[in-house]
């Protein structure tokens, strides 16, 4: 019979307590993000759900994985515009402008990513930027009543509550003034 204290004993009990704080880590990273953004209850089923955000053992790895979590949408919306502009012709330049749009936001997404350690702020500004071509977007489509314009639409609500969270994550990042 092996003694309380054996290693394999030692190691489960690590094992444990790591996990334990891991999710400590990110649920206190998560709950400080979501604690800034107008819809807290979706801004907390998307990190949850997202498993780098929801394994994340410390805020800048949260941070990332909301920066992540929005890049990642805004390129499936670029991608969908993209398509959508190859099979409405007779909207092909509202939705090449789309297209365009969430390519912009991606790219500042992916700035936004790169700037994290170096300038939280200039990150933040990364995404901050981002409703202005949501904004395009909206005022290109939104008074379309068509399918394709419809759909767009409500990704790009979406893409806005995506930039809110991923903005109000790099806040976290900020050097507190005393």
């Amino acid at each position: 019979m092996m003694a309380p204290s054996s290693p394999c004993l030692v190691a489960v009990f690590v094992a444990v307590w790591l996990q334990f704080f891991s999710i400590s880590a990110s649920k206190k990273s998560i709950d400080a993000i979501c604690h800034h953004v107008t819809d807290k209850r979706f801004c907390i089923k998307t990190l949850t759900a997202y498993p780098p955000a929801a394994s994340a053992t410390n805020t800048f790895q949260t941070v990332s994985a909301a920066i992540h979590v929005a890049e990642s949408y805004a390129e499936k919306c670029r991608k969908f515009t993209e398509k959508t502009a190859k099979e409405n012709p007779k909207m092909k330049e509202q939705f090449m402008a789309c297209q365009d749009a969430y390519h912009r936001i991606v790219m500042s997404l992916r700035s936004a990513a790169g700037e994290l350690k170096v300038s939280p702020d200039t990150s933040n500004y990364d995404v901050m930027v981002c409703t202005d071509q949501t904004t395009m977007v909206k005022d290109l489509v939104g008074k379309n009543r068509d399918v394709a314009s419809n759909t767009i639409m409500k990704m790009t609500l979406m893409m806005n509550k995506l930039i809110a969270i991923a903005a109000a994550a790099t806040d976290l990042l900020f050097p507190t003034e005393p």
